[in-house]
């Protein structure tokens, strides 16, 4: 993860080659706050 021009930069660390996933910084604090609020759970 990194921030690049008003961007949050993902890619897998296994692929360094790979694709890149940019977001707004907006989007990826949601994404987070979805994470810690169990929103992305899946039932057991």
């Amino acid at each position: 993860m990194a921030q690049a021009e008003r961007r949050v930069a993902v890619r897998d660390s296994k692929d360094p080659d790979g694709a890149v996933l940019a977001v707004a910084p907006a989007g990826w604090a949601a994404l987070l706050d979805g994470v810690k609020a169990g929103s992305f759970d899946l039932a057991r």
